[in-house]
């Protein structure tokens, strides 16, 4: 085969590569109405004529040093006593949690399975539980939190709003409660208002299905009237995507703020982020297959809902366009697209190392930016079919402009959260504010790499240690007003 064949043929693959990926940008690019959106605008709602009955339900392994926290801030709430019971799950534990949960006030049940051991196995051991000793229809809402927790003193009030009026599913504002501790904890604090940010805030203004975020929600109790199904990796998304699958919006209050402790250690993270990856390609090979198909057929999911069983056609009409688009909307955020692209680059860098070693690479202007030429020329380096070191030079170039893109897009990020969040990001030294914004692209990358690891890796679900003993009032001080 001749060169030029050699040339033409890998050039044909990269631009097939490139188009399909191109087509999947596309796919994405509405979500940039959430993006602008969300600077403006979150949905609110009015305050709730009904106050309604909850269960708090709290998976905990080893957690004694936290757990007392959360259940005080719970007890703290402005809101009847007597219409929230708190359950926890002492799940595996080696330590004193169930005590410390008893003492504190909290309904606890001791788990102890060594093979089934991810925090949807706690929650699902914990749902069966109730529903032997009081039915699950006692309560008529059910949060989840995480032990670490900590609640600001209007959360439940907050999110009563939304449930009184009609939300069966709800998500909150997650702030962090170690966000000044390093990098680390900071990087997650920031991840974590980025989504609400961007996702969030719009998707309930348009009445659509936000993403659950393992802790912080409230759902219905017709959700899990046939038990808790979620045992992955992560729980999370699989409950999202069937939530959706069936017909539920996930909704979000802007007002219900709760307070997350972050890990500070960069092995426990990776190991997390890895964790968050394989569950996401397990709940892409769970649920994706039906959100797909629920974006052409309902099976009159759409209409179940009271209020448009008897509602005008052009009401249901809209509202199964409305079905659809969420079921489209939730499959773009199982599919893992970040994995998507790190696969696409390598595929073209390999082709094109390829043409290098075949001698074939032409550097032009169909291969990158002018610039690049530029910066060859500058060197004295000729740019010939035949020029391996101009090859070379150019993917090198070409790597390094693609890196700091992102990096560059990861300090923006940063600090765009730090301005328009700063009311509600506890006070933090200027210095050390753009020491965050310089290390946060260096978390998305970590979340890259995780992707690719998880691939190959098998993972098991382990628990993330907390230790950032404070109480809610100790937050709040450290806030500036």
């Amino acid at each position: 085969m001749k060169i030029g064949d050699y040339t033409n043929i890998i050039n044909w693959i990269v631009k097939i590569i490139n188009s399909i990926w191109n087509f999947v940008g596309y796919l994405y690019d509405y979500r940039t109405v959430y993006k602008i959106g969300g600077v403006f605008f979150t949905r609110k709602f009015k305050p709730a004529e009904k106050l309604h009955k909850y269960a708090i339900l709290v998976a905990a392994r080893n957690e004694e040093a936290v757990i007392g926290q959360l259940i005080d801030s719970i007890k703290q709430q402005d809101y009847p006593e007597d219409l929230i019971d708190i359950f926890v799950v002492a799940d595996n534990c080696t330590d004193n949690t169930a005590k410390v949960s008893r003492e504190a006030g909290a309904i606890c049940y001791e788990r102890f399975d060594n093979e089934h051991r991810t925090k949807g196995y706690a929650l699902q051991y914990l749902t069966r539980c109730i529903k032997r000793d009081y039915g699950i229809e006692h309560y008529e809402g059910y949060f989840i939190f995480d032990a670490d927790n900590l609640l600001k003193q209007d959360f439940v009030r907050n999110m009563n709003d939304s449930f009184d009026a009609g939300e069966k599913i709800i998500t909150s504002y997650r702030n962090t409660k170690n966000f000044s501790d390093n990098w680390i904890a900071a990087s997650y604090g920031i991840h974590w208002l980025r989504t609400i940010r961007n996702e969030h805030r719009m998707r309930s203004v348009f009445h659509l299905a936000t993403r659950i975020q393992g802790t912080g929600f409230l759902f219905a109790s017709e959700v899990i009237k046939d038990g808790w199904n979620y045992t992955g990796l992560t729980e999370d998304r699989a409950f999202c995507a069937d939530a959706v699958a069936n017909g539920y919006k996930i909704s979000y209050n802007n007002r219900a703020e709760f307070y997350d402790e972050q890990p500070v250690d960069i092995k426990i993270a990776m190991r997390q982020r890895i964790r968050w990856a394989k569950g996401h390609l397990q709940a892409l090979a769970e649920t994706g297959p039906t959100l797909l198909k629920h974006i052409f057929v309902t099976g009159g999911a759409a209409n179940k809902e009271e209020k448009y069983k008897n509602a005008p056609w052009y009401k249901k009409l809209f509202n199964n366009i409305r079905l659809r688009f969420m079921s489209f909307d939730m499959l773009t955020v199982v599919f893992p697209r970040s994995l998507g692209s790190v696969i696409k680059r390598w595929l073209i860098y390999i082709l094109r190392v390829a043409l290098i070693f075949g001698g074939a690479l032409k550097i032009s202007a169909n291969y990158g930016p002018d610039l690049l030429k530029n910066i060859l020329d500058w060197l004295n380096i000729p740019v010939t079919n035949s020029s391996h070191i101009a090859a070379a030079l150019w993917l090198f170039f070409f790597t390094i402009a693609w890196i700091a893109q992102g990096y560059i897009e990861g300090i923006f990020t940063a600090v765009y959260i730090f301005i328009i969040e700063y009311k509600r990001i506890m006070y933090i030294k200027w210095y050390k504010k753009i020491w965050y914004c310089l290390t946060f692209p260096i978390f998305d990358q970590i979340g890259k790499i995780s992707m690719c690891i998880a691939l190959f890796k098998k993972v098991e679900w382990k628990p993330i240690p907390h230790n950032a003993s404070v109480s809610i009032d100790e937050i709040t001080k450290s806030y500036k007003n």
